[in-house]
């Protein structure tokens, strides 16, 4: 599998988040795995809901959307897979070498995660003041991606300094939970803000439903970036809005690593010239004759223009020909050359 490596100076660590994408199916969860894995990311990225373990029926919808569940609490029970079916979609991951990484809403999906083989955690926004789960999830020695969607920076001091006090691998993520974000509230100031005060790998858990934030904090240096997937716009569930179709995760994948081909390849624009000096003798010009001239004729501007190729004298010595004299009597249209010039006549 991609092991969970999210440092400095490595490519972007590109998570496909399928969090209720599947919608309580197990063989569509798999499927995004396979959609995942040939889409290029890295890892794969779930949520583990155990309803009577993280919640009543007494929540409330953020939206009500599903018509087949009485309350909340009961779609997070068919949310709910076995410990086996865990176990199983850790395997088919690591077959197609994605990390598996989770966003735990208890201290049991926890500890079902820890046998069933999980890479990574990621905290959910909601999850950021649990100090109960986050000192769990600090125990296991796992990498941690911190979301930070609905805290403000006292919260999310607390926590970085939880996991960071304890030699957790961390990265911390600007998130807006709004579903989708639009670019207003995206916050891509924040990754250098984290990054300065945290000293620590930062990154992106875009809601923007577009390729096109993941693509600008890649940009600017994103260390990781989560992304909700759907096999199509017409898919049913509550992250529909803020996914992109697993299409558009091929095409984000490939622009992540232009983008970064661009990032760490410097450009000397003298050694690139030399390098297209071939190319600029095409596009270049040179210059040439305006009209006939006679031999011995003293060269005066109106008597020169510039055409292509450049491969004569170059277009911007143009005026340093003025005064020159003639040796031969030049066509319309004939690229001059030292061979036809005499020396630079001064005035009297």
């Amino acid at each position: 599998m991609r092991k969970v490596r999210l440092e400095p100076e490595h490519p972007c660590f590109v998570i496909a988040e399928i969090a209720q994408a599947h919608d309580g199916s197990l063989g569509t969860a798999h499927a995004y795995i396979d959609a995942a894995a040939r889409a290029g990311a890295d890892a794969v990225k779930f949520q583990t809901h155990i309803a009577a373990a993280e919640s009543t029926p007494a929540e409330p919808w953020r939206i009500r959307f599903s018509p087949q569940d009485a309350t909340r609490y009961d779609y997070w029970r068919r949310m709910e897979f076995t410990e086996e079916q865990w176990a199983g979609l850790a395997r088919h991951a690591a077959e197609k070498k994605l990390s598996f990484l989770s966003s735990p809403f208890s201290i049991e999906a926890v500890d079902m995660l820890l046998r069933t083989g999980i890479d990574g955690w990621k905290i959910a926004s909601g999850e950021v003041n649990n100090q109960l789960l986050l000192d769990k999830i600090a125990s296991t020695g796992l990498p941690v991606l911190l979301s930070t969607g609905m805290s403000p920076v006292e919260e999310i001091d607390e926590a970085v300094a939880l996991f960071q006090t304890r030699g957790i691998p961390l990265t911390v993520l600007q998130c807006t939970s709004a579903y989708p974000c639009p670019p207003e509230k995206t916050g891509l100031n924040m990754l250098e803000v984290f990054r300065s005060r945290y000293g620590c790998t930062v990154g992106l858990s875009d809601h923007s439903g577009t390729i096109y934030a993941g693509l600008a904090a890649v940009a600017l240096g994103a260390d990781a970036l989560e992304v909700h997937i759907t096999f199509s716009r017409e898919c049913f569930g509550p992250d529909v809005p803020a996914s992109i179709t697993t299409a558009e995760l091929v095409q984000l994948v490939d622009g992540i690593r232009f983008i970064e081909r661009m990032r760490t390849s410097p450009v000397n624009k003298n050694t690139t010239a030399r390098e297209l000096e071939p190319m600029r003798a095409l596009f270049t010009k040179s210059v040439v004759a305006r009209i006939e001239l006679a031999a011995n004729t003293v060269l005066r501007e109106e008597h020169l223009t510039v055409r292509k190729p450049g491969s004569g004298i170059p277009a911007h010595q143009l005026r340093q020909l003025v005064g020159r004299k003639l040796q031969r009597t030049v066509a319309a249209g004939h690229f001059l050359s030292e061979q036809d010039l005499a020396e630079v006549v001064t005035a009297a």
